[in-house]
């Protein structure tokens, strides 16, 4: 499947901007089930043609702001509006919102141009708007093909393009999408993930996609919105969201990452901020500005790729070091993954690409090896 050329996508930044004007805005939101918060004093900003996610565990309130936003649920405080206009109130069939769901709930006994018209067909278009509305779509999901066929004639991955053709035929404002691509294998989901990229870039609209899925969400967004308990815990890009995560939370719910609890110990100023922790007994040091305290508690948190591994002690003496034992090693193909257990008895990952096809590894399980880290590696965290 080629993918469109194109300008590169994120450098589409209108929230950087000071006179952007957000496309949608949830101001104050709280939608209650009785005695259950499902979104707690919500407020967010989505712009014009941004590709925006909603990131969090099952029940965090993702798909709930969602629906608030589609009309399917209504707030029980707060508002939304969409271009500066308060929808609340206003039914989803007069919303310029549709809604793509995880299981497409496509008509079995439709063909697949049928099922695209049939939207079009409720809103009484002229026959030949729709024949030339549906053509369009089809053009866009590559199914020309495929028009006389019905969804039982289809693979997993055309029923998925054929139900986003049919939710972008009325040319929604907004297209939301619920968990898109969950029912589809590894390989075709990350396919189809650049797919939506591409058609989004080329319609220009604002897509609003709610997944669980964090390399989803990394691949597609222009910015993520990480949830958890009803509220927004971070707002950022993706390269943000996994570098600087804001909290233990954030850090710990997007990929893998050693996080090591401790003290701070040192904080010096001058051209650039060092600060400096007790971790149990493993003293880090950190080039960080940032929040923290002599004598607070904090956590040091770094990426396993950005841990380097080997036999021998580092020759730099800048750089932080911790010596210990392989436990185990996890070949993932195009890196492996060492846990190294220190003397402590503490646990570290380490990521190293696989750069030689070489299946002997000159690291292996039982060596001692040592561990080490630039101070800008890794980062502290206050909250």
């Amino acid at each position: 499947m080629a993918r469109s050329l194109g300008p590169v996508k994120r450098t589409f930044s209108p929230w950087t901007e000071p006179d952007a004007v957000p496309f949608i805005c949830f101001e104050n939101i709280t939608k209650r089930y009785g005695d259950f918060t499902a979104v707690s004093e919500l407020s967010l900003d989505i712009y014009e043609r941004e590709f925006f996610s909603l990131l969090g565990p099952s029940g965090c309130g993702k798909t709930t702001l969602m629906r608030m936003l589609a009309g399917f649920e209504e707030p029980t405080e707060g508002r939304i509006l969409l271009q500066g206009k308060d929808i609340s109130g206003v039914p989803p069939y007069r919303r310029p919102t549709n809604m793509m769901f995880q299981s497409y709930a496509l008509f079995p006994h439709m063909t697949v141009e049928k099922n695209i018209a049939f939207g079009l067909e409720q809103d009484k278009l002229p026959k030949g708007e729709i024949d030339e509305r549906v053509q369009e779509m089809l053009r866009l999901v590559r199914l020309e093909e495929f028009a006389k066929r019905k969804p039982g004639q289809l693979s997993g991955g055309q029923r998925q393009r054929v139900a986003l053709a049919r939710s972008l035929a009325k040319r929604p404002k907004v297209l939301l999408l619920d968990e898109p691509l969950g029912a589809l294998d590894r390989k075709l989901r990350e396919e189809t993930q650049f797919e939506l990229m591409d058609i989004q870039h080329t319609l220009g609209l604002t897509f609003l996609i709610v997944t669980h899925d964090q390399e989803e969400a990394m691949t597609v967004s222009d910015r993520i919105a990480v949830m958890d308990k009803g509220r927004i815990v971070q707002v950022a890009t993706p390269a943000e969201i996994y570098e600087a995560p804001n909290s233990r939370y954030v850090a710990d719910f997007i990929g893998d990452i050693n996080i090591m609890e401790g003290t701070v110990t040192g904080v010096s100023g001058g051209s650039s901020m060092i600060v400096t922790m007790n971790c149990d007994g493993l003293g880090v040091a950190v080039e960080q500005e940032c929040a923290a305290v002599e004598g607070s508690k904090a956590a040091f948190a770094i990426r396993p790729e950005k841990v380097r591994i080997t036999l021998d002690p580092p020759s730099d003496t800048g750089v932080n070091a911790a010596h210990g034992e392989v436990w185990d090693i996890g070949y993932l193909g195009d890196f492996s993954v060492f846990l190294v257990r220190l003397e402590d008895g503490r646990i570290i990952r380490a990521a190293q690409a696989n750069v030689s096809r070489l299946v002997d590894r000159p690291i292996t399980f039982g060596d001692m090896v040592w561990l080490s880290w630039p101070r800008d590696a890794g980062l502290i965290l206050t909250n």
